[in-house]
């Protein structure tokens, strides 16, 4: 008869959970956490904060507007409490989306982990896990009490319509506000950028040169730029808003990466992630985002780059949809390609894109130039050069708010106008007058020191030239082309892609706002021919970076060689073995029984005979000299590394060939030096590692 197990008894029950305790805390206390299995959990956190970086800056960009364009609004509602104002705000606020799923799943993953650095016992490796939990924990914890107050904020902002009626507001301004606001807004950012010069330009450009050269981007000088660029895009300057929200989120990335004591590659891909959402944030397009991070910023495609990034984009459009305008920028038009034969035309109309972009980069050249005061041979230039900061910023906005007399296209990001040339709406004089205009006031804007982006903007002047060449070819070709509008958002892409040298981002931002995926033929060859087109046009000018191998033979052995005294040939063994080991290479040359230089002597040669001491009086310096070539110092360091390389050494003596001079030594270890040193300069400097389209995107 088989014995029956033991009852369950509520002491045995008692021990059981007790052992199952006990083994989850020494499973705990075995945890390392290592650098790769943190980082996509950090890239959804830095995700989550650039989606509230941009919510942050929309709201500022509505706020500055509301300021310029009225604040009548805010005295009606405070001397008029039952007024219609504040029933709408209390309806917005009870209709809003609040996303509470947010806080469901965030709380207890950081109250979790919180519990959990609390058993983990301290000690050893465990500490760093400790305290990499309690930084996660409390990021997220930060991210869930800034994400409500900008989703009531946003829903107070709609109410208003601060922020999303510009096309109703601005031919109803009168005309003086154009012709002060710009300029005031530029007076407030020059001063505020004044003593940041680092926070200048337009911020891809200063993420693409920290991720290349492995530099730093402070925290502080991402939260300046997002309010020096509010400032700008609010009050009518000509800029766009998805360049502060890369670097910001590029910023705070790179704080929380150090933080977190990530290596440098590791941090390079934490940056990568906060751009990325930072465009996913800007455009509510996450696929797009992803490409922007993989094939702008890091270069490359590879699996281990992809769910850090791809989960902070998808964070960061997640958080934006409740922090902004959760409208799509692009209504859902159902354009399709008529006819084979219409292939052409958009093949036409990437040239038309490419050398849009192309000119735009280079009038961003010279704008900058001429107001820098680098035109030595304008007056007018000299003279801006001279001028502070703020005056010249000012100067730019007056420029921009005379042009946006002109076309309303010009204030600020300008991507209001973008659906009404989808649909047609726009005359063709309209378009091409709004597509010049955008151009030369972006480039006046940004050129004089305000701050912003140029995604928005060359889209805004992609759209506007796709729409007026769409009309052309609609005219003269109705029943084998598509209408004006499937141009312009081809030509919204084809500008994108230009600008940035990224067909692929270029062509999925667009299938992303789109949502047409018969659109992705005609993009794929706009984007192509325009990058391409744009690419070449930049780069055929350019000055081409000098290689390794055009350095080393263009510098001569004296600009490296160091010099030393070489060694007479009757030096003893022992003396000669102390000498050598305190040399940092280990090498010393050597003379020959005349005095003239003969050879070199290495430590290598000791390991065979320092333990037998009977040889250490018997042996001298020209009983162990190798005979090698000798160099000149005029000799360049590409023939210095062929001889070593053929006598298969590590250094080579350097003979005097002037009345005092004196010889010397050249080594691998110093050549290898300078070209790390030639390296790390071209990465500080930002030269060739960023192209000239990339530089002022």
């Amino acid at each position: 008869m088989k014995d029956e197990p033991p009852p369950i008894t509520r002491t045995s029950l008692r021990e059981a959970a007790q052992r199952f305790i006990h083994a989850c805390l020494q499973a705990s206390n075995r945890i390392h956490l290592p650098g790769p299995s943190v980082l996509p959990v950090a890239g959804a956190i830095v995700g989550l904060y650039s989606g509230l970086a941009a919510g942050i800056f929309v709201n500022l960009i509505g706020l500055v507007s509301g300021i310029t364009f009225s604040s009548a609004w805010l005295g009606e509602a405070l001397r008029r409490p039952g007024s219609r104002t504040l029933v709408s705000v209390w309806e917005t606020l009870r209709t809003t989306n609040w996303h509470l799923e947010l806080a469901i799943i965030g709380l207890p993953l950081a109250f979790g982990a919180l519990l959990l650095v609390r058993i983990i016992q301290p000690g050893g490796p465990r500490d760093e896990v400790k305290r990499r939990l309690r930084l996660l924990a409390l990021l997220v914890l930060g991210a869930l009490a800034l994400y409500y107050p900008l989703v009531a904020l946003t829903a107070l902002n709609r109410v208003f319509g601060q922020a999303h009626e510009v096309t109703e507001i601005l031919p109803h301004l009168p005309w003086w506000v154009f012709l002060l606001a710009p300029p005031l807004g530029g007076l407030v950012v020059g001063r505020l950028l004044r003593d940041y010069p680092n926070t200048h330009g337009h911020g891809v450009p200063e993420v693409v040169r920290a991720v290349k050269g492995n530099q730093e981007l402070p925290g502080q000088f991402g939260l300046l730029k997002l309010v020096a660029s509010a400032i700008t895009i609010g009050s009518g300057g000509s800029a766009g808003r998805e360049g502060p929200i890369v670097y910001g989120g590029a910023a705070f990335a790179s704080t929380v990466g150090r933080t977190l004591g990530f290596s440098r590659r590791e941090l390079a891909i934490l940056l990568a992630c906060g751009a990325g959402a930072g465009i996913s944030a800007s455009f509510n397009a996450p696929i797009a985002g992803a490409v922007f991070a993989m094939e702008i910023i890091l270069r490359e495609f590879e699996l281990r780059v992809f769910s850090p990034i791809i989960l902070a984009s998808v964070a960061g459009s997640l958080v934006s949809r409740g922090t902004m305008d959760a409208a799509p920028m692009l209504h859902r038009l159902d354009y399709q390609l008529v006819s084979s034969f219409e292939v052409v035309f958009y093949g036409m109309l990437g040239l038309i894109c490419g050398l849009l972009a192309y000119a735009f980069v280079r009038l961003m050249h010279h704008s900058e130039d001429f107001f820098a005061g680098r035109m030595k041979s304008e007056r007018m230039s000299v003279w801006f050069g001279q001028r502070s900061l703020p005056l010249r910023a000012a100067c730019g906005g007056l420029c921009a708010g005379v042009l946006a007399l002109l076309t309303p296209t010009v204030w600020g990001s300008g991507h209001a106008y973008i659906n009404l040339a989808a649909i047609g709406q726009l005359s063709f004089v309209f378009l091409v007058t709004a597509c010049v205009a955008k151009l030369v006031a972006t480039a006046l804007t940004l050129g004089s020191g305000g701050s912003g982006g140029t995604f928005f903007p060359s889209a805004v002047m992609g759209a506007m030239a796709g729409g007026a060449f769409g009309t052309l070819v609609h005219y003269f070709f109705p029943a084998s082309t598509g209408p004006s509008g499937a141009y312009a958002i081809v030509g919204m892409g084809g500008a994108v892609a230009a600008l940035t040298r990224g067909p692929l981002m270029g062509m999925m931002m667009l299938y992303e706002l789109s949502g047409n995926h018969a659109i992705i033929l005609p993009l794929m060859v706009t984007c192509t021919i325009s990058s391409a087109l744009c690419h070449y046009l930049t780069e055929r000018k350019a000055p081409k970076p000098q290689t390794d191998a055009e350095l080393l033979s263009s510098t001569p052995v004296s600009a490296l060689m160091r010099e030393l005294a070489p060694v007479p040939a009757d030096m003893h063994l022992r003396p000669l073995m102390d000498q050598v080991l305190t040399t940092e290479s280990g090498t010393l040359p050597v003379l020959d029984g005349n005095g003239q230089l003969y050879g070199i002597v290495q430590v290598d040669q000791f390991r065979d005979i320092w333990r037998d001491e009977e040889l250490h009086p018997m042996l001298v310096a020209s009983d162990l000299a190798r005979k090698v070539p000798l160099l000149t110092p005029d000799t360049n360091l590409a023939h210095a590394l062929v001889l070593m390389d053929q006598e298969d050494v590590d250094a080579l003596p350097v003979q005097a060939t002037e009345e005092g001079q004196r010889c010397g030594l050249l080594t691998r270890s110093l050549v290898r030096r300078f070209l790390s040193s030639h390296h790390a300069r071209e990465h500080a400097r930002g030269e060739h590692l960023v192209a000239p389209t990339e530089a002022h995107n």
